[in-house]
């Protein structure tokens, strides 16, 4: 690891940075996998956190790769796992999954099927994490998030407690933890959600930058580097 003053940036040299996800992660990425650079990993916060890193670690030629898929949930990443995953042969693995897992109790209420239950996410998601984390440097779990601020909406409540889910599993396997939710309720508290979703689920530029600069800030980014 790289230690600059008190930041550890976890990334190394050569590092194959795998992201999963859903329509959050997916962003009109590539097929198969959506490579970083000049688009190919969308037009998401993939793509922001490659520049920050590409413009300040030059030297250490990292490569991010792109495998979110829309509209999936915890229960679909079970699904892909190899292909997306295991086969990428990845040394970081960045899992940011939830939101169609919760969305779905809401916006589905007569398709209960097409939601996973809570108990059903949490051990789905700590089952991959363990059967990965052997095969990797490190995994970055992220909490998925609903971009309202009145934390008694009905979805925001539910959303909050798929987030808890993903902090008791970082701490029991070791994972690095990216409270995704936190982070937009800081800007929450200056911005009106409208400004930055349509739907308080698909973020526009300003919200993907809220997520990649959450996400950087986790594997201890250097914002004062200079190439």
């Amino acid at each position: 690891m790289r230690e600059r003053g008190t930041l550890i940036m976890l990334f190394e040299q050569r590092d194959r940075i795998v992201l999963i996800g859903d329509s959050i992660t997916d962003c009109d990425r590539r097929r198969p996998v959506g490579d970083a650079g000049e688009g190919g990993a969308g037009h998401g916060y993939v793509e922001l956190a490659d520049a920050f890193l590409q413009s300040a670690y030059p030297e250490l030629k990292l490569r991010l790769i792109n495998v979110g898929t829309s509209g999936h949930t915890v229960r679909d990443l079970h699904g892909r796992w190899e292909s997306d995953v295991i086969e990428q042969q990845p040394d970081w693995l960045t899992i940011m999954i939830g939101t169609n897992d919760v969305w779905r109790q809401f916006d589905r209420m007569t398709m209960p099927e097409l939601a996973v239950p809570i108990d059903e996410y949490e051990r789905t998601l700590e089952e991959l994490v363990v059967r990965t984390k052997p095969l990797v440097k490190g995994i970055v779990l992220m909490t998925p998030f609903f971009i309202e601020s009145q934390r008694a909406d009905a979805m925001r409540v539910e959303m909050d407690r798929y987030g808890a889910v993903v902090r008791a599993v970082a701490e029991r396997t070791g994972s690095v933890f990216v409270d995704t939710q936190a982070a937009f309720d800081r800007v929450l508290e200056h911005m009106y959600s409208a400004q930055l979703t349509w739907d308080r689920i698909h973020p526009g530029k300003t919200g993907h930058m809220v997520i990649a600069r959450a996400l950087l800030d986790a594997v201890g980014f250097d914002y004062n580097k200079r190439a």
